[in-house]
C-alpha cells in the first residue's frame, strides 16, 4: 500500500527527531552534524522537506543511526545501541547466574536472551527482577 507522500516526510521527521533525542543533541547541534541549515533541519523534522541522501549518510557514518528505520520505520533506531544493550543483558545475566550457583541449558538461557531483546525492540523492555523469576522457573 502506498503512502501519501505529506504522511511519509512526517513519519521520517518524528523517527529523525527520536534519533536525534537518543543521540542528545539539539536540532541545532544535529543540523550542523549533518552539515545543513537550522532552518532546513527543523523542516526535516517538522516532515515538511524531504531529508538529503548526503545527510541520511551522514547519520549514520557519524552516529551509526540505522538509515532503514529513520526512512521505513523497520528494524531499531541505533544498531549499535541495541548490540550494545544485548551484550550488557548478557553479562548482567550470566553474572547473575554465576553468582546464584543457577544452571540452566543453553537453550533455555537463549530463549530468554532472545525474549528480552524482543521487549528491548517492540517495547515495554522486560526488567531484570522479571528475568530472574523466569530463572527460578527454568532452574535444572
Amino acid at each position: 500500500m502506498r503512502q501519501n507522500p505529506t504522511d511519509l516526510l512526517v513519519g521520517i521527521g518524528a523517527r529523525l527527531a527520536i534519533t536525534r533525542n537518543e543521540i542528545g543533541l539539539s536540532q541545532s547541534d544535529m543540523a550542523k552534524e549533518i552539515g545543513v541549515s537550522l532552518r532546513a533541519y527543523h523542516s526535516y523534522e517538522k516532515g515538511e522537506r524531504g531529508l538529503p541522501i548526503e545527510a541520511l549518510v551522514m547519520l549514520d557514518e557519524k552516529f551509526g543511526a540505522d538509515v532503514t528505520w529513520i526512512l521505513l520505520g523497520t528494524k531499531a533506531a541505533r544498531v549499535q545501541h541495541d548490540i550494545d544493550a544485548l551484550e550488557e543483558f548478557e553479562t548482567s545475566l550470566d553474572r547473575f547466574l554465576t553468582d546464584q550457583g543457577i544452571r540452566i541449558k543453553s537453550e533455555k538461557r537463549g530463549a530468554i536472551v532472545a525474549r528480552w531483546y524482543r521487549s528491548l525492540i517492540d517495547g515495554p523492555e522486560i526488567k531484570m527482577e522479571d528475568v530472574h523469576t523466569w530463572i527460578e522457573l527454568l532452574r535444572e
